[in-house]
């Protein structure tokens, strides 16, 4: 693909290679994030009950809390993946990081559901589950920077934030295909034979998906514009030294921009449902129901964010999507707390209509603030980093604000001032870059001085 491909502004249509390498990153992105959720999920339902059953007996919520908590623990080692891949990367070329991110994931989903629990094993057994969750956790981190990256650099100026939505729509593409097969499993299941083997086959069905995606990938290797950037990213992934050095406060506002969309979406994913069975009493069904609606309505408006962001700009998209949540943030509660599925589902959905502004356009958004020498490791790591602000102990938090206060709506104003936050960090983000020439750091540079110098 030549340079004039991305100079091109009107009347461009999507090429085969193009498609494929959407396709791929889309496809990628949904089945990692699948093994990702299906952990999230159980966390909420089971896991306190099977591997982590002596703190029950102590507490009736601290074994929830530790669950929740097993959660958080693997984006801590999401740098360290961010890191790892992009070493990987320079070194031995971009279809082993894949084909290493994929089957770590898949490979640790699968192992967990084969896992024995506490009864069967003792204190081994939440060991490894805490391992296996590392391994999740290591593999996250060095997918989504590529994935985005592969998108976005072969995108038209145009469009950057229409193709850079594909692999953002993995994420609820993710959650719905983990939340169906939980919901399927529940409407079939007895409580004891969910208890018992049925929570697992969610995680053992990964291994079907992980042939889907190898198989996915392995096409989108053979393209002319996946081989393209993986030679690109030779030259762009950067020593953590010189990320942290030269290009910190990028790195920092990336992260910050990240923490509440990630925070609040991890409510959305797991808690919301958890939250809905064990304190409204709701049944697991309806409460499965609801993040289904809320997981469609992500779906809807992060590709509306992507698509709008080419219009009116990414910094407003984002703005807007965050003041949608720090409005609705205390607010949803008073819905959710009415424990009737049709009230509880519409505050989740109300709560996506902010997600998807805030999250759809993250791909372009991050290309176009991070030069081309720097830029795989700016963005991974800047994901990373925000995951771990943000969603890494969403629910630890969220649990540990009600079995404290007691009160719901305060969760809400945990959630509120993490946006308050992340609109602040995005409005730091120089408008002028939307449209930034991705081959070109002097471009870039002029214009971030321009923008400083309007500032000042």
């Amino acid at each position: 693909m030549t340079q004039q491909a991305y100079l091109s502004k009107e009347g461009h249509s999507v090429t085969r290679e193009e498609k494929r390498v959407l396709a791929g990153t889309l496809v990628g992105t949904t089945i990692e994030w699948y093994d990702f959720f299906i952990y999230a999920q159980a966390a909420g339902f089971v896991l306190a009950v099977l591997y982590f059953e002596p703190l029950g007996e102590e507490s009736d919520t601290l074994a929830q809390i530790v669950a929740w908590a097993s959660v958080g623990i693997s984006f801590l080692f999401r740098p360290l993946g961010a890191v790892l891949a992009g070493w990987l990367g320079d070194q031995f070329g971009r279809k082993l990081v894949l084909f290493i991110t994929l089957t770590g994931m898949g490979g640790a989903t699968v192992l967990i559901g084969l896992l024995p629990t506490y009864a069967a094993w003792g204190l081994a057994a939440p060991i490894l589950l805490v391992v296996l969750r590392i391994v999740q956790g290591l593999s996250a981190g060095g997918e989504w920077g590529g994935a985005a990256l592969l998108a976005v650099e072969h995108a038209p100026r145009h469009k950057r934030g229409l193709f850079g939505m594909f692999p953002q729509i993995g994420v609820p593409l993710g959650m719905l295909l983990a939340t169906g097969f939980m919901f399927g499993l529940n409407a079939v299941l007895t409580e004891e034979q969910f208890l018992e083997w049925g929570w697992r086959v969610p995680f053992l069905f990964s291994f079907v998906l992980i042939l889907v995606a190898f198989f996915i990938r392995w096409k989108v290797e053979e393209s002319p514009v996946f081989k393209e950037m993986k030679e690109r990213k030779k030259e762009s992934s950067a020593p953590l030294k010189e990320l942290v050095t030269t290009h910190k406060k990028y790195t920092f506002l990336a992260a910050l921009i990240f923490a509440a969309n990630n925070a609040a979406g991890y409510l959305v994913i797991a808690f919301f449902a958890a939250y809905g069975a064990s304190e409204l009493g709701m049944s697991r069904t309806e409460t499965l129901i609801a993040s289904l609606i809320g997981g469609v309505g992500w779906f809807i408006f992060t590709m509306f964010g992507g698509w709008i962001s080419d219009r009116i700009g990414r910094v407003r998209t984002f703005q807007i999507g965050y003041a949608i949540i720090i409005v609705w943030a205390v607010p949803m509660w008073f819905l959710l707390d009415t424990a009737s599925l049709p009230l509880f589902a519409l505050a989740i959905f109300i709560l996506t209509i902010g997600l998807g502004p805030s999250y759809g356009p993250q791909s372009a958004l991050y290309a176009e603030m991070f030069p081309v020498s720097i830029r795989f490791s700016g963005v991974s790591i800047g994901y990373a980093l925000g995951s771990i602000i943000g969603g890494a102990f969403a629910a630890t938090i969220a649990q540990a604000i009600l079995d404290t206060t007691g009160q719901s709506w305060l969760i809400g104003v945990y959630i509120g001032g993490l946006a308050v936050m992340s609109f602040i960090a995005v409005s730091m983000v120089p408008k002028n870059l939307q449209g930034v020439n991705l081959q070109d750091d002097e471009e870039r540079e002029e214009l971030r001085l321009t923008d400083k110098q309007k500032v000042h």
